[in-house]
Parts: C-alpha cells; structure tokens; sequence
C-alpha cells in the first residue's frame, strides 16, 4: 500500500472523529442546557411534591403515625406554624433532606377525611415558597370483642355497626385477651386448671403457644401501646408452699424471632414484688407498678434505675399517648406525670352528682368519671361524666338502677367510650371461671362529643380496654 493511499485514509479518520467529538460536545451541551433549564425552572416553581406516605389504618390505632412528603428540592426546615391539620388534631414536625414528616401525637379519628397543607415550603438553596396540600381518610374503626358461651368461647372481630361480627378464635375455656398491632394473645385455662398464653395472627390463623414461667395460673394481662410486648401476673398452681412464687410480673414479647424466649421478670429492687395492679407507660419501656405492700414503683425492664413514687391505694390509669397516671391516693385521686414526678390532686366535682366509683385518664388532662348518687346502701342512680380541669362535669352515658356498670375504657383516640354492662344484675348470675363475669354482659358503645350510642354489643374485652374488667 502507497504512503499517499494511507495518508488519505488518516486523514478520512481523523475528519470522522472530530466530527463525532463535535456531536458529542454538541449532545452534551444541549443536555446541560437543558438540566440547567430544568433545574432552574424547579427552583423557579419551589418544591414540588413527588410522592406521599401514609398508612391510615396505623393511624387510627395508634399514637405517633406519619404522613412523609418527598419533594423534588433539599428543603429547609419547615416550622410547625407553616402546618395546618384538618379537623385538628396535635403533630410534630421533622425535616431531612428532600423529605418533610407530618407525626400525628394521637390517634385520629375513625372514618374521617384529613387534610394537610404545609404552606411557604421552600429549598435550602432558597427560591421561592411553595404550598403542598394532600388528603386521605381514615378507615371505619375494628375492635375485638370475647363472647363465653357453653360450647366454647369466641372471640370475634366486628366494627361500629355491629351487624358484621366475624368468628377469628374459638376455645374451649378462654379466661381473657389482649389485641396489638399484628397479633392476638389469648389466655386459656387447660383441664388440668393451669393457664395457657395463645398467640394468633389478627385473623386467627397460626396459632402456636407462648412459654410461660411454669405451671401456675396468669391474671391481669396487659399489652403495650404500641409493638409486640404483653405482660401479665403469675402465680405459681402449688402457690402456698415453700418457694413458690405469686402474682409476680413477667413481660414477653410476640414476634417470631422470640416466640420461644423465657419470660422476663419485673422485679422491684430492694422490695416487695408482688404485683396488686400494674400498666405499661406509652412511648416508654417503663412500667407502672403497685405493689402488695401499697409502694407505687416506675421500673424499666432494661434495666433502668426504679423510681418510687410513694403509696397507693390503686391504678386508674394512664391517659393513652401520654406519661399521665391517674393514681388514688389514701386522701384522694391524683395526676401524676411519669416523666418529671410531679403531681396534681383532680378537681372535685359537684357533691350533688355523687360519689365517683371509678376514674379513666383522657388525654389533654380531662378524665371520665363514674358517678353514683347513694341513699343509705341504695344505689338510686349512677351516670358516667367527662370532667374537666375545673370540675365541671358532661353526663355521656347513664345506667339504669337494675344494671351494673363492670368497666369502662376509652378508643385508642378517645373519640368513643365502651361500657361493659350486666343487665338486670339480680337475676344475672356469675360464671364459674377464675375472671368470673355475669353470665350475660353487653358492652355500649358511646360518642364522647355528644353522649350518643354508636352501638351495643354482646361480649366483653373490647380491644381498646388496656386492662381485663375487674367482675
């Protein structure tokens, strides 16, 4: 090959490469120009929102669900004031990167339409403010509800209607029950008279059996607000003989990963141990406990220092969401706020409403009380009253005289009340079981706004009660 034919073709390849670098130089540019466009007309726009998360039904059943907006900018941190929830309800507000959550403190109410809207929204690079605005609804509120029967006892799950009850779990003796977020716990009694602790899904299915710390009998089964952690009361079956144990705590968790752990004790350091009434503090890994020998104690199973809080006659309560017991002291109930100690008597209410027989913490400091109005040892008339910081009390539910009222709880976001009812109580006997009941109990469900009834049902255990009713 001549030198004359090479040189003629280096030099077609060389024009065919720079004119190939030229297009690339050319398709680059125009690509930055346009990334330069879109960037710039993003900034001019403000934020834009890209995709938003939500799960209404954890938002209906417990405290400290979000509502995430991912935006097509770095944003600055948004201030609560830029947020408005409707209807209202109390939130926190936290920004990261591309990303602004909405944590909503309470539960929100069931079958309601919610809207968000975070006005002056802008990037870290500054630009102009933008306003987002997303809603969604809140599903129709479940809970569970146990029936006893002679050929078994059912727990089933129903909503407000109470016309589409559905059967999840069937036993032959089931004493009581505790829903949480992804399971049922059920406590059983075997022929032999020694308790079980049954784990199931939500629907029933997968049953296996939860350890226990031996043969013996549970009571006062509790679970925590939120997550897989129960605790109840222990008591050994040869209770009375040298070394064995009564009403002990233990906590127990109910994911896979531990279904076959042993137990964890709750123990008071330095003390007596042996629990009258207890309740898990929400948010926390405490626990709230009173003692046989009346010591009011906050103890963490992890390990945490415990901290007295003098004597008690008994637990009310602790107001969902909050570090608020509601305690009975010797001289008269008291709030006492589990994080700092500190402690404030309840307002008393009007002498002419009654005595109160039994008090539930609300959230916001208000409480629901029952009252009772006396004649000698006559019951004339009892009534169930929210009670505000003052004293003023709301009548929301009377009972009749010939009923009896067993328990009282309140819906995860305190939208309804549930009264457990034994009607005609003289020609109501009690069940043979170790939580004896009246053989026929109906549980109302009550509006806390208005004093309406949504419902009543026939059963006991709803869901939202955090304790097992006392009989």
């Amino acid at each position: 090959m001549s030198t004359e034919v090479r040189t003629r073709r280096e030099q077609a390849r060389r024009r065919r490469s720079r004119a190939f670098l030229g297009a690339f130089a050319l398709v680059v540019a125009v690509l930055g120009v346009v990334g330069l466009a879109g960037a710039a007309v993003t900034t001019a726009q403000g934020p834009r929102v890209t995709h938003v998360s939500v799960d209404p039904d954890a938002a209906v059943t417990a405290a400290g669900s979000r509502m995430i907006f991912t935006t097509t900018q770095s944003l600055a941190d948004v201030d609560p004031a830029q947020v408005t929830v409707t209807p209202a309800t109390d939130f926190t507000v936290d920004t990261s990167g591309r990303s602004v959550g909405v944590r909503f403190t309470q539960p929100l109410w069931d079958d309601t339409a919610y809207t968000v809207t975070i006005d002056g929204l802008t990037g870290v690079g500054g630009g102009p403010a933008a306003s987002v605005r997303e809603s969604f609804t809140t599903p129709p509120l479940q809970s569970f509800l146990l029936q006893r029967g002679g050929d078994g006892d059912t727990i089933f799950r129903t909503d407000l209607a109470g016309d589409a009850a559905i059967p999840v779990y069937t036993n032959a003796h089931i004493e009581d029950f505790r829903a949480t977020a992804s399971h049922l716990v059920v406590a059983t009694l075997g022929d032999d008279g020694d308790s079980h602790l049954i784990v199931t899904d939500l629907d029933g299915q997968n049953e296996r059996e939860l350890p226990l710390p031996g043969a013996g009998t549970v009571t006062n089964l509790q679970s925590a607000d939120k997550g897989d952690l129960i605790g109840y009361t222990f008591t050994d079956a040869a209770v009375g003989t040298a070394g064995a144990r009564e009403a002990l705590l233990f906590t127990a968790s109910l994911t896979a990963a531990q279904q076959d752990d042993e137990p964890t004790p709750v123990l008071r350091t330095g003390g007596e141990s042996r629990v009258d009434d207890w309740r898990f503090v929400p948010a926390t890994d405490s626990i709230l406990m009173l003692t046989y020998d009346g010591a009011l104690t906050l103890v963490s199973p992890s390990g945490g220092a415990p901290v007295a809080l003098g004597n008690a006659v008994s637990i009310d309560g602790v107001a969902r969401g909050s570090t608020t017991a509601v305690v009975e002291r010797v001289d008269g109930p008291v709030a006492v706020d589990l994080a700092t100690a500190q402690e404030t008597p309840l307002p008393a209410t009007d002498p002419a409403l009654g005595q109160v027989n039994a008090t539930v913490p609300l959230v916001g400091g208000d409480t629901l009380r029952v009252l009772a109005v006396v004649d000698g040892f006559t019951v004339t008339s009892t009534t169930v009253n929210v009670v505000d910081g003052t004293g003023a009390a709301r009548p929301v539910f009377a009972i009749e005289p010939t009923d009896v009222l067993l328990q009282s709880c309140v819906s995860p976001s305190g939208r309804y009340a549930a009264f457990l009812i034994a009607p005609d109580a003289v020609s109501n006997p009690y069940d043979g079981y170790q939580l004896p009941l009246p053989e026929r109990v109906q549980t109302h469900v009550v509006s806390l706004a208005d004093g309406d009834e949504v419902v009543a049902l026939s059963g006991f255990d709803i869901s939202w009660c955090q304790t097992p009713p006392r009989g």
